[in-house]
């Protein structure tokens, strides 16, 4: 089955069935709900306009600690997007090997399209990377003009580093030189044209995090700060998910005290 573009906003890949299927109910996150990330925010935000408007424009990777809102940008491009002609395709890692044939069948069409693959990294050994990395930069066919990958991961090469590693690099000239197996590794995160880093929060962002969710008075904020902070010491982390899972059980505490 055809995936109708002209009204639909995202699809998901379906191996078993070799389809797309339509997403039909979004996050409804929005650009000006996630704070903290002002930096990443303006520099995604300008890659896909530049994208949008025929301009120059990279694929991206997404990397760092875990939910520090690496995903939720890329949700939130498409809500503020989607009505410019924006898609997302989102892929799963395992199914790389089907990329190529997704691409062919939207090279053509007048829309945008994000092909989003979250949480993305590979284990030691693994060769489906090598499906990605013609999509991004095309092997004797350029890549289509309508098409980019914006990925999201915890590793900054999205293959792990080996300590034993160090020892094929090498000085040659006054330059640094990486042995094969490094070089390997580096050529894929490479081909994302732009990097952008995400950091653990400090408790101040995080609390203004929780405050952009839970606007209470300022009289009662020393209260939800306390517990704010109890909750993200017991998860050993301040992130942006910890603030909405925090949020979750704050009004749940509330309506089990009515």
């Amino acid at each position: 089955m055809n995936t109708d573009w002209n009204n639909t906003l995202a699809a998901v890949w379906r191996p078993r069935t070799r389809q797309l299927r339509a997403v039909k109910r979004l996050d409804p996150v929005t650009l000006d709900q996630l704070l903290g990330i002002d930096r990443q925010k303006q520099q995604l935000v300008l890659n896909t306009e530049s994208f949008l408007a025929g301009g120059a424009a990279n694929n991206v990777l997404l990397w760092g600690s875990r939910g520090t809102g690496k995903s939720s940008l890329i949700k939130a491009l498409l809500n503020d997007y989607g009505n410019r002609g924006l898609r997302v395709i989102e892929i799963d890692k395992n199914d790389l090997v089907d990329l190529q044939e997704i691409v062919d069948d939207i090279r053509d069409l007048s829309q945008r399209f994000i092909i989003f693959c979250d949480d993305l990294s590979f284990e030691q050994g693994e060769s489906s990377y090598k499906h990605l990395k013609s999509v991004l930069e095309g092997s004797i066919e350029l890549p289509p003009e309508n098409v980019l990958v914006y990925a999201t991961s915890n590793r900054r090469h999205l293959i792990p580093e080996q300590l034993s590693e160090n020892a094929e690099v090498g000085i040659v000239d006054g330059e640094i030189h990486y042995g094969d197996s490094v070089e390997e590794k580096l050529s894929l995160a490479d081909r994302f044209g732009l990097w952008l880093s995400f950091y653990p929060n400090n408790s101040r962002q995080y609390l203004d995090i929780v405050d952009s969710l839970l606007p209470l008075p300022a009289a009662e904020r020393p209260v939800l700060h306390r517990a704010a902070e109890q909750f993200a010491m017991a998860r050993a982390s301040r992130s942006g998910r910890t603030a909405r899972q925090f949020y979750c059980y704050w009004l749940q505490d509330l309506q089990g005290q009515e």
